[in-house]
């Protein structure tokens, strides 16, 4: 029984990955499509493959993930509340793609593993959360959008006497680069997530010992991920892409250019599951700033203020309904 259970936690989890896919598409080619500096659909094969090829670089992550949020207990009853994590992780996840906001699935997954340890009376490492999760989900936006405003400022300085045709087509060149590596640091940070989850799983299910994650573990998680990010997610695209700001080159470049700086300084540095989300769309409003305060769409970035205030909480809340209901049906 507890095999079959482990599976459909597996499963379940490269649903999720699949969802963080599609759900976060937007992350690393909403501002290279904006621009035009790449096509769609070439901008989603080339995502794709980046995520695939950042899957691989690391799994400090998926540690902090797996054995530094939660503590789950062993056999049936702990794979119930990573199961119960999931759902509620997915059911947010769709929620927000539906309108169009680009919240966090990192936050979500985080969001669903304490709510369903909480609804079980289980333990939450309250000083993992806070350090690892608080913490950089609260600082994580603010560098982005220091350093983009920075970066873009220090760009207009340096080119000031350049003209502006041969300016913006230089700088669509340079996206497909920063567009590449912000591909790859999603794929860094967003595929270990769910890595860490599954390993979480086969641990409490007694399949696994320690949480060194197997090599078969991250060849599902970062195909589930690249399968997802080609699917796409026009909403968020759009939302990101155009709606907060109307970006051109040289602004598309600093945004992805600082975002995956900071993606994979808290992957290698600090071991910390930050939201891709919140960092590129911080290093939009930086850049947009630079233009004028005026030319960013504060009432759009409030909105998706707010979703990513509510993320945590909501996911929390839908995981724990989740393990109530499947509590009940195991019973």
């Amino acid at each position: 029984m507890e095999l079959a259970t482990i599976i459909v936690v597996i499963v379940v989890a490269l649903v999720f990955d699949y969802t963080n896919g599609f759900h976060d598409a937007a992350n690393a080619i909403a501002t290279s499509i904006a621009t035009r500096a790449l096509t769609p659909r070439v901008a989603l094969a080339m995502a794709a493959v980046m995520n695939l090829i950042g899957a691989f670089l690391g799994t400090e992550v998926a540690s902090t993930v797996g054995s530094g949020i939660i503590d789950a207990p062993q056999g049936m009853s702990g794979l119930v509340v990573v199961l119960a994590a999931l759902v509620g992780a997915i059911t947010w996840n769709l929620i927000t793609w539906w309108f169009g906001l680009p919240s966090s699935s990192s936050h979500a997954l985080i969001g669903g593993l304490v709510g369903a340890a909480l609804a079980s009376a289980g333990g939450v490492q309250w000083n993992g959360v806070l350090e690892k999760v608080v913490i950089p989900m609260v600082v994580s936006p603010v560098v982005g959008f220091a350093l983009a405003a920075l970066l873009m400022t220090t760009i207009l300085w340096i080119f000031r006497n350049r003209r502006p045709h041969r300016l913006t087509r230089g700088f669509r060149h340079a996206q497909t680069v920063s567009a590449a590596a912000m591909a790859l640091g999603h794929g860094l940070q967003d595929a270990q997530k769910t890595m860490g989850v599954i390993v979480l799983a086969l641990v409490v299910g007694g399949y696994h010992q320690g949480f060194e994650v197997p090599w078969w573990v991250v060849v599902l998680a970062a195909g589930a991920l690249s399968a997802g990010t080609y699917a796409g997610g026009w909403r968020i695209m759009r939302t990101l892409g155009r709606r907060i700001i109307d970006l051109d080159p040289p602004r598309g470049f600093a945004a992805e250019a600082t975002a995956s700086a900071v993606l994979y300084t808290t992957a290698f540095a600090f071991a910390a599951p930050i939201s891709t989300t919140q960092t590129i769309t911080s290093s939009i409003l930086g850049v947009g700033a630079t233009k004028r305060l005026s030319a960013v769409r504060w009432g759009v970035a409030g909105n998706i203020v707010v979703a990513w205030v509510l993320t945590i909480p909501m996911a929390a809340l839908a995981a724990a309904l989740a393990f109530w209901a499947l509590h009940a049906l195991a019973v």
